[in-house]
Order: C-alpha cells, then structure tokens, then sequence
C-alpha cells in the first residue's frame, strides 16, 4: 500500500509562510500599539503633585504605573521618582495587579475599573471571590531590582496576573472603541490612584470607553456607599482626602 504525497507548491509556501509572519506581526505589535516606557513614565509625571501641578487629593505621593495588552503582557512599568525607593516599593506590583484586573474584567462593549469591584466582591456581593482568583505568579513579578520602574523592568513581558479590586486601574480604549489592554497606577491613597490613572488614561488619548456601570455611564468610581451597602453594588469608600471632589471635578467619578 502507498502513501501519497503532496507537493507544496512555492506559492503555497509563501501563503503559508505570510500567514505565519503576519500571526506574529500583530502578537508583536501587542504593545507596540500602547504606550511605551518613555511615554508611560512622562504622562505619569505630569499627572502627580510630586512631578506636576495636578494633585489628586490624597498623600501627593510619587507613584508606579504599569500598562498590560488584552493578553496579560506587561508592556511598560514606569515610576514618578528618581530612584525605585521613592515610591512605596510594594505598589510595583500592585500597579500591576490593577492593570491585569482592568483588563481581564472589562469587555469591548463594557469597562469596569478596578474601584467599580470594590463592593462588587464584599461578602455578599455580586461577585464575592472574585479577588481570590487569578492570583500573582511570584515568579514573573520579581527580578533585579536595579532595573525596577525602568524601560528593563523584568515585569516587562511577563504574565503576572492578580486581581486588585480598589482604584487605580483602569481599561485603555483606542480611537475606534477597541479595548488594548489596561492600565494599573498605585502609590498613594486608592482614591487619588483612580485619579491619577484617570487623568494618565485621558493624557494617552485611550479614555474612548463604550460603556460602564457609573452614573456617568463609564467606569468612573461611585462614592455611594452609606451604611455599609452601596446603591448601585459597584460602590467604593471615600479614602479621607479630597479625593472625591477631584473625581468630580476631572469626570472620573461621582
């Protein structure tokens, strides 16, 4: 019994061979369509009290911010400060988590922030366990820490996952609507992180959200939490600050 074979043709290979090559021209430009670490790091700056004159309305402290494609790649990481410890060196990560979370919870037709699960996953809530899943894979958020907050930072093109559920992370919508990826800043009160991830988001011109579960129809952050329960059950706490008044004042809450 004989087998048959069949001859590619080099018109085939070549088809074969672009389909190949055009598979991973859009896996690379994943990030090369968001913000890269120069980018991310000079719209940062310009949106923090320590930096700038925007203030957010919490501690006014120097923060992380990290960008994440729709794959959960990180993309950039970037800090306000000079050196790795003028930001509290636990919100590297956690910008991370936010930015990851941002992006696994919102869809092309519907962005959730990360202040928008807040009560969502109390006890009780509509998606109570929610923060306990998807959880930090040590391995891909660590690394020399020499290079944290720099263009080589090792969380760059990794995967670390986690799921954050107060402000401070955010979806990135492109001109056309399409989700991208995410955003994820931390430093300083929850609060103030929505803020400053707000104003960073609106600064890149990635704000086109489609729709969200706000009063403003978007994924601004709701202080509408009174005895315990928020009204609309995606509810965040006042952190202390000014903070709410400075949502309200830039459109990124009420």
């Amino acid at each position: 019994m004989t087998r048959s074979t069949k001859t590619l043709t080099p018109s085939v290979i070549a088809a074969v061979f672009g389909l190949s090559l055009l598979g991973t021209q859009v896996f690379a430009q994943s990030c090369e369509i968001l913000p890269n670490h120069a980018e991310l790091t000079a719209t940062l700056k310009a949106s923090v009290a320590t930096t700038s004159e925007s203030n957010n309305g919490g501690l006014e402290l120097n923060m992380w911010a990290s960008v994440i494609n729709r794959d959960g790649e990180i993309c950039a990481v970037a800090m306000t400060g000079e050196d790795r410890g003028d930001q509290w060196p636990g919100s590297r990560v956690i910008s991370a988590q936010k930015a990851n979370t941002a992006n696994a919870f919102s869809l092309p037709g519907l962005a959730l922030s990360t202040a928008n699960l807040y009560s969502a996953v109390q006890p009780g809530g509509s998606l109570f366990g929610l923060q306990l899943s998807n959880p930090v894979n040590p391995e891909a958020a660590y690394g020399d820490a020499t290079a944290y907050g720099t263009e080589n930072d090792p969380l760059v093109g990794q995967k670390p996952g986690g799921v954050n559920v107060f402000g401070g992370g955010l979806a990135l919508y492109n001109a056309d609507g399409a989700i991208i990826g995410a955003i994820g800043v931390s430093g300083d009160t929850s609060c103030a992180d929505h803020n400053i991830a707000w104003r960073t988001r609106d600064a890149l011109d990635l704000a086109n959200v489609p729709s969200g579960v706000s009063t403003n129809g978007d994924d601004g952050i709701l202080y509408d939490i009174a005895g315990g329960v928020s009204a609309s059950g995606f509810g965040h706490p006042f952190c202390g600050g000014t903070e709410g008044e400075i949502a309200t004042k830039i459109g990124a809450g009420s």
